[in-house]
């Protein structure tokens, strides 16, 4: 099929129907705006599964999203949409930049989650954007960031208890949504290791993309182990 985009962990092909496109999941890794790369065996496979299971769980919560099936074990097929410009992150313990920007131990537990929006670009490194910010690029009206940020707790409020009952902490994560056809705001893109921090419950290990981006090792076991939980 027609490749539409190739990003850093995805190549996008036009779907067998209109509105449709194929996302195919690769083994690349990178971290640092792409000036750390990589590939970690299987973790395409990983990312492809764990996001076609959370993607359909969410759905039967009542969240829309942009996956109708799982075409092999490497590929979805979505809806397309048009995406909007911006990543919204939900921060529910300190970690990563969070931590650098604040000064707060890692590990530390956020009471009120704290919503973060990032703009999409890579030649600006996706930098953080607050409120203004967004008004001022024109990525966003008021009333849709609002929308995001309502819809992104929602999420969260969905999501931290499933991955407790498979021993998980998330830690916080990423999402991008976009608008459908016909005008819904849908979620898309990814629910993976790649966009999630996850540490054990009881050990505190990190079981995402961190090892990969901190030399820490393990980082296909890490995966394998993700895969294990959220698809038991």
């Amino acid at each position: 099929m027609k490749l539409l985009y190739e990003g850093k962990a995805k190549r996008v092909y036009e779907g067998s129907e209109p509105g449709r496109v194929r996302m195919e999941f690769k083994d690349s890794a990178t971290a640092f705006n792409g000036q750390k790369r990589a590939e970690i065996a299987g973790k395409g496979v990983v990312n492809a599964a764990v996001t076609a299971r959370i993607f359909q769980w969410l759905g039967g919560q009542g969240i829309e999203t942009h996956f109708l099936e799982q075409i092999d074990d490497r590929t979805l097929d979505v809806e397309r949409l048009t995406m909007i410009g911006l990543e919204v992150v939900v921060r529910n313990w300190v970690a990563g930049s969070l931590a650098q920007r604040t000064g707060l131990p890692e590990g530390t537990p956020i009471e009120v989650p704290v919503v973060e929006f990032y703009y999409k670009n890579d030649a600006l490194g996706d930098p953080l954007l607050n409120d203004d910010h967004i008004r001022l690029l024109g990525v966003a009206s008021p009333d849709l960031v609002a929308r995001l940020r309502q819809q992104a707790l929602r999420v969260n409020q969905l999501l931290v208890p499933f991955f407790r009952q498979r021993r998980l902490i998330l830690v916080d994560f990423k999402l991008e949504f976009g608008w459908s056809p016909s005008g819904a705001l849908k979620l898309g893109d990814e629910i993976s290791p790649d966009t999630c921090r996850l540490w054990d419950e009881a050990t505190r290990e990190r079981l995402d993309k961190d090892r990969f981006r901190r030399d820490l090792g393990g980082v296909e076991e890490a995966y394998q182990e993700i895969y294990r939980r959220v698809m038991a």
